[in-house]
């Protein structure tokens, strides 16, 4: 987990890259760029915002060959062991990126390399390497006066509360590549940035395995919950998983099964799915490892606790207590009628 408010910008440097494909050039400041407290302030939050409301997917630099031979794995250990050459060192890096930047659709832009101390990393504090790239620009007015009216002048610049592409580079796991955070704004080359650009692979740590079991479990309740049982009980299952997870340090399949799975006929099934779809979250040797919590706050956001009606009304469940939607609702059919319906049980209404 990163914390990133007490985090100091040590240094930074300021470059520009074209587009190759496109005849344009690159330009490399001479000397670091002077900070002072307004611009220290504006540049923390244009560069450390979106990692702040991102989730937390870790990658690692690598290389086919050895971790060693990655382009960005050596400046930033350059960097590293002596942080007065980070300057020189983000001359590398801005060119490094230059010479990825050779599809039509590749914009040109600036190239902000920072050395930052104090970041806070799973409670420690380590430094960091940040590496940011602003692409997009937009239109703003400037007014002048002149004479005796006020003047109306439209320029160009970036917006400071959408980052295009970032990256921090955390000292720690040297050996197997570091520990890198990415954000890419647009989609359009990503590619370029993450494949051509850092050369990293996804870090399988605990943020990895929380995160893509969960997803794992939701196809899960989809493809197999759902046409076994119904809506309720896929909605169950995904609130018993997620707070299985909430509630654990660590994860340990057998008693993970034995506890959300309300219908033990599903087990098999439910091993069976992992055997076929497991590889395509890197889960099917994983039955063991410890959850990161952030992982589970981020997946509880994005799963849906909601069962739409053909009626046009829903029934929300509560991810808290999933104890309650299976105590206090029931599912049955109207013959008269010829259709299913939900029955609540309730002491009272509660007052928003």
């Amino acid at each position: 987990m990163i914390n990133l408010y007490p985090t100091h910008i040590e240094s930074i440097s300021l470059h520009r890259v074209g587009n190759k494909n496109k005849n344009e050039g690159i330009f490399l400041s001479s000397q670091p760029f002077i900070l002072n407290d307004e611009t220290t302030g504006l540049l923390k939050e244009y560069f450390f915002k979106p990692f702040r409301e991102k989730e937390e997917n870790y990658f690692k630099f690598t290389n086919e060959v050895d971790v060693e031979f990655n382009e960005l794995h050596k400046i930033v250990t350059e960097i590293f062991n002596d942080p007065a050459c980070v300057h020189d060192q983000s001359k590398k890096i801005a060119t490094h990126l230059f010479d990825q930047s050779n599809h039509p659709h590749i914009k040109s832009g600036e190239v902000y390399v920072a050395y930052l101390s104090d970041v806070v990393l799973d409670n420690k504090k380590v430094d960091a390497v940040g590496i940011f790239k602003s692409e997009l620009k937009q239109d703003f007015l400037q007014f002048e006066e002149k004479g005796s009216n006020l003047d109306l002048v439209i320029q160009q610049g970036i917006n400071i509360n959408k980052l295009d592409k970032g990256c921090l580079v955390f000292n720690v796991n040297k050996e197997e590549g570091y520990k890198v955070l990415s954000v890419d704004s647009n989609r359009y080359d990503a590619k370029y940035w993450l494949e051509n650009f850092l050369d990293v692979d996804p870090l399988a740590d605990e943020n990895f395995y929380t995160k893509n079991y969960l997803k794992f479990c939701q196809n899960f309740a989809k493809d197999v919950v759902l046409p076994a049982e119904d809506k309720q009980q896929e909605v169950l299952f995904m609130n018993k998983a997620v707070n299985h997870f909430a509630k654990n340090d660590s994860f340990e399949e057998t008693s993970f099964l034995n506890e959300v799975m309300e219908n033990p006929e599903l087990i098999p099934e439910f091993k069976h799915y992992k055997v076929e779809k497991g590889p395509k979250y890197s889960i099917e040797d994983v039955s063991n490892f410890d959850i990161a919590n952030k992982a589970v706050s981020d997946a509880r956001k994005k799963i849906k606790n909601v069962i739409n009606l053909d009626t046009n009304i829903q029934i929300k469940m509560d991810f808290i207590n999933p104890e309650s939607a299976q105590k206090f609702v029931e599912k049955g059919w109207d013959e008269e009628r010829q259709m299913y319906y939900y029955l609540v049980y309730f002491n009272k209404e509660e007052k928003n």
